[in-house]
């Protein structure tokens, strides 16, 4: 079983708190705060985290579907937007749209866009994301 970690670090209250999020890795490691996750403030946010999971894990998943179909990547560039609101008395992560574009020779636009529906659907975080909407907005460059 592959595991991964992160941690988080909180102190304050909501509003004039601050944290410190780091991943396991050491890749990467930032300040979050009631203003980065709900205004524009400066540092990141788990959301920004997620979106950032989600247009890897995309990515990926995209280009070896293709890989393993005979096809040669060039490129699979992928923006995630999780968007986030109000709702049921708090905030709640409504959906995650991934923007891609992918360089692929020889390939159809139907052919990618099949690929490109699987690797939405089956992807790990997209799975782990089954409780919101997915949605896909993807562009094959010739």
């Amino acid at each position: 079983m592959i595991k991964r970690k992160s941690t988080a670090v909180w102190q304050g209250n909501l509003k004039d708190g601050k944290g410190n999020l780091a991943l396991g890795s050491g890749a990467f490691e930032g300040q979050y705060s009631f203003t980065s996750r709900f205004e524009e403030g400066k540092g990141t946010n788990p959301e920004e985290l997620i979106a950032a999971a989600h247009a890897g894990c995309f990515s990926m998943a995209l280009s070896a579907d293709l890989s393993n179909a005979g096809y040669t990547v060039d490129e699979v560039k992928t923006e995630a937007v999780i968007s986030m609101d109000q709702a049921d008395g708090g905030f709640k992560i409504l959906s995650s749209k991934l923007i891609t574009t992918a360089k692929v020779p020889g390939i159809s636009e139907d052919e990618f866009m099949k690929f490109a529906e699987g690797a939405k659907q089956n992807c790990p975080v997209s799975k782990a994301l089954g409780a919101i909407e997915l949605e896909l907005d993807a562009t094959l460059v010739k």
